[in-house]
């Protein structure tokens, strides 16, 4: 059977992000009847829908649909989460991982669901900054553990390609609630993403 893939979009949003990207294009000179650019504007279109789809979902509502009761209370991380977002200043991309850990107090959550509010917070414009703040107050307001950790670090295109244009520069933000604010605990969970354990 063919690969066949399916995608939904807002049929005005589409129109009306497509006819902007239109407009872009031709006041940067480029011909937009070009056979290579003729399609683009909808391309475009499609994609920013797609980057930006995060402000059409509730992280909160995530994490509350796989919150299970369990006594377990030792450290949960999930480390090397990919994130792709984008840069509100100049909507250039930028990317990274995320690396999150959380202490339960009598429930644990589904693991998949962490990479995923990390998605929701990612596909909007976004500073590094907030989207550490974003994440961290999700699980610490929802989940209501003992501790949370949020690490990211990321490279950033608007420094890459414009402006100073410092290729190997990397970002990185952190947040600490709970009982990683006790810097031994901190330690433990820095010095466990840091390490290969395989």
């Amino acid at each position: 059977m063919p690969y066949k893939k399916f995608e939904e979009y807002h049929i005005e949003t589409t129109q009306q992000v497509r006819k902007s990207f239109e407009d872009i294009i031709d006041s940067l000179g480029e011909d937009t009847q070009r056979e290579g650019i003729v399609k683009t504007p909808e391309r475009a279109a499609k994609a920013m829908q797609f980057l930006t789809s995060g402000y059409q979902m509730d992280a909160s509502e995530i994490l509350k649909g796989a919150m299970f009761k369990e006594a377990y209370d030792d450290m949960v991380i999930v480390k090397d989460i990919e994130l792709y977002s984008l840069c509100e200043h100049h909507m250039l991309p930028f990317f990274g991982k995320a690396h999150i850990a959380y202490i339960p107090d009598g429930h644990i959550v589904g693991l998949s669901k962490i990479p995923r509010i990390v998605d929701v917070f990612a596909r909007r414009l976004q500073v590094q900054e907030r989207l550490t703040h974003d994440i961290l107050e999700c699980i610490n307001t929802t989940l209501k553990p003992k501790g949370v950790a949020v690490v990211i670090e990321a490279s950033h295109m608007c420094m890459m390609m414009r402006g100073v244009q410092k290729q190997n520069s990397t970002t990185t933000t952190s947040g600490f609630r709970g009982q990683f604010q006790k810097i031994e605990t901190r330690t433990e969970f820095l010095k466990l993403i840091s390490s290969d354990l395989s």
